[in-house]
């Protein structure tokens, strides 16, 4: 007997879920297809039901778990320091929580084909619109851009502290990186 719609969602969600987890903390290399299945609970045979192969589900699960983030974004009582603090937290960097996949896979999309690239660049210019409300000291081309930097400057900033293996050092980079921006007429590049 054939598994019902509400089955087959629930599958694909669990599948969904579990790779954005397991991709968030070990990279597409890194994990395997039963693995994958494992950890959300059925069988290698299940995922042939669901997906091709494992680049499709990872370019799913990229935009399921930006989905999901991007809820929170649109929370209206979300202010600026509030997401800071959430992003830039050592929680996140240690995977706990909602594992934002531009910061925990930047260096692992940058090597895959050009169809998940795009998937990518698209999340990040979701994110960047996404930041534009919280950027309220500007408006126009200004906003956008200060609402990009803001995204760099999470994004990179929790990179670089997932990266790093002295725990001081990492929540001193977070910490900086929670800090307000202040606009400069400096040149860095």
């Amino acid at each position: 007997m054939p598994w019902n719609e509400a089955h087959k969602e629930d599958s694909r969600r669990r599948i969904v879920e579990a790779a954005a987890r397991l991709f968030a903390l070990h990279g597409f290399d890194r994990v395997g297809i039963d693995q994958l299945m494992r950890e959300a609970g059925m069988t290698r045979g299940a995922f042939y039901a669901h997906f091709n192969s494992k680049a499709e589900l990872y370019r799913e699960a990229i935009l399921a778990t930006a989905r999901r983030n991007g809820q929170r974004l649109r929370e209206p009582s979300l202010s600026l320091t509030d997401l800071l603090e959430g992003y830039l937290s050592q929680a996140h960097r240690n995977g706990e929580g909602a594992n934002c996949p531009m910061a925990f896979l930047v260096t692992d999309v940058a090597q895959r084909d050009e169809q998940l690239r795009s998937t990518y660049t698209d999340v990040f210019r979701g994110f960047v619109e996404l930041l534009k409300p919280h950027m309220t000291q500007s408006e126009g081309p200004q906003q956008q851009d200060d609402a990009m930097r803001t995204a760099v400057l999470m994004i990179g900033g929790m990179a670089i502290a997932r990266a790093l293996n002295d725990d001081a050092l990492a929540e001193r980079l977070l910490q900086a990186c929670r800090q307000p921006q202040v606009a400069s007429d400096q040149e860095f590049c």
